[in-house]
């Protein structure tokens, strides 16, 4: 127990508050080039994604829904071919643009 009341009362270390506050900023630094600063990318590519969005362009939702685009709506909509003659509406934020990538990848290359 007096052990504990030691430590308590024990003052600080000179230029221990210094080195606190640099390895906070490093620990920071690193959480911003690792995990916020790729999110913000991603988040960035995937709004110019869905706004260069045309009639005719082969898609994947999230749900795995394959079709194409008949009509893209002014409300954030789109009007989705999944069969002929069979329309669903969806939003356009439910598009994946890495499935949506690699179905129209493998399209190209079947066409090589």
């Amino acid at each position: 127990m007096q052990f504990l009341l030691v430590l308590l009362q024990a003052p600080a270390q000179p230029g221990g508050s210094g080195s606190t506050l640099i390895i906070l900023g490093l620990m920071i630094l690193v959480f911003w080039l690792f995990m916020i600063r790729p999110q913000a990318k991603k988040a960035k590519e995937q709004k110019q994604f869905i706004n260069n969005l045309q009639k005719g362009d082969k898609i994947v939702t999230i749900a795995g829904i394959h079709g194409v685009i008949n009509k893209v709506n002014d409300d954030a909509t789109l009007s989705l071919e999944v069969s002929p003659g069979s329309y669903i509406k969806i939003e356009k934020s439910s598009i994946s643009m890495e499935w949506t990538a690699n179905i129209n990848k493998a399209i190209t290359e079947e066409k090589k």
